[in-house]
């Protein structure tokens, strides 16, 4: 059923891409020789750098769950390495439909229940999310005075992202220390509008709670957070290089620090739906755009800047998952299904079991 409601959404894309290449084939004026030129002239050792960035942020990931799993059971800090490429795989290839493959694979590897690997899964979100506020808040507020595009809406998104940043770390803590009661009030106060969607709010809340089971002191926080931080440093510096590798665009040879951060928000921003294929090429677009416009970089460039972006920041990891993949005898499409149908269960389940009380 969800597979086709995807061919469907996916269908609907395609047609509105091709509806508005169609739109904008007179505005658009795009020299694919000099694109050509951007990516024969572009360095190519920064962008091996990069993509050395990208892969030990997956060995970052590996540690970091097999931190947030040591209460429950002790593994080598590589032990999980497969899980976290052969996941991030079945993403880049299917699709967010997929985003469930690693907590199904870590529990068929380790042998805990599925429902705690996805609240441990729910929480390395959370850590990425943080992280990725707090640096590019702390960047855009420490930048000098001009050093950005839109410099006065950037600084203002910066505050608000620095104070979203605090509250998540507020609502953490009060759901660590008071889950149960943060469930019921807000499953209280949305149940005013719909009864089901509070009783959901508060299995949500109930749910996240068991997962931060996984922190249980300061120095679990300190260790999971300056992982996550430490690979979106990494994250962050691989976008900067691949950037300032395109040397014939004098714009983007010059990208500061602060623009690169900034760039790497506004692709993971295109990213959010990302679907099989096509959404490649939408994010692409997206990107080139935005590189275009805040920049004021050429459409050739900014297209070469946003193809090599994908490649090394979401697609690179591919070809290592595929072989990884092979020799572990994993289906990623099967495994993706399994683990839709899991978490489905899981939600009837939850939802049978709210409802009897």
């Amino acid at each position: 059923m969800k597979s086709n409601r995807n061919r469907i959404v996916a269908a609907i894309m395609l047609l509105a891409v091709i509806a508005l290449v169609w739109l904008g084939r007179g505005r658009i004026h795009f020299d694919w020789s000099v694109f050509g030129r951007q990516l024969r002239m572009a360095d190519w050792r920064k962008m091996a750098i990069a993509l050395g960035c990208i892969y030990a942020g997956y060995v970052v990931r590996s540690a970091r769950w097999v931190w947030l799993l040591r209460h429950k059971k002790k593994m080598a800090p590589l032990s999980l390495l497969g899980t976290q490429v052969i996941g991030f795989t079945a993403v880049a290839l299917i699709g967010r439909v997929a985003d469930l493959v690693r907590p199904y694979l870590v529990s068929k590897r380790t042998g805990l229940p599925i429902s705690s690997q996805i609240a441990v899964y729910i929480v390395e979100r959370l850590f990425d999310a943080g992280s990725m506020a707090l640096i590019t808040s702390s960047v855009i507020l420490l930048s000098p005075s001009g050093a950005l595009p839109h410099a006065e809406v950037v600084r203002k998104a910066g505050y608000w992202g620095l104070a979203l940043t605090l509250l998540g770390t507020l609502f953490l803590v009060a759901v660590r220390l008071w889950g149960d009661t943060v469930g019921s009030l807000l499953g209280g106060l949305f149940g005013r509008i719909s009864k089901g969607f509070g009783q959901a709010v508060e299995g949500k809340i109930q749910a996240f709670h068991s997962g931060l089971d996984t922190i249980r002191s300061f120095s679990d926080f300190g260790v999971a957070a300056a992982l996550s931080l430490g690979m979106w440093v990494m994250i962050a510096f691989a976008y900067l290089e691949t950037t300032l590798a395109f040397v014939a665009s004098p714009q983007l040879a010059a990208m500061t620090p602060s623009e690169g951060v900034l760039l790497m928000i506004v692709s993971g921003g295109a990213s959010v739906i990302q679907l099989p294929v096509l959404g490649w090429f939408t994010q692409i677009g997206l990107v080139a755009g935005a590189i275009s416009k805040f920049f004021g970089v050429a459409p050739e460039a900014a297209t070469g800047c946003a193809a090599a972006l994908l490649l090394i920041t979401f697609l690179g990891i591919v070809p290592v998952g595929l072989i990884w993949a092979r020799f572990e005898h994993v289906s990623l499409k099967k495994v993706t299904e399994e683990s839709e149908h899991v978490a489905e269960e899981m939600a009837h389940s939850a939802g049978a079991s709210t409802q009897e009380a």
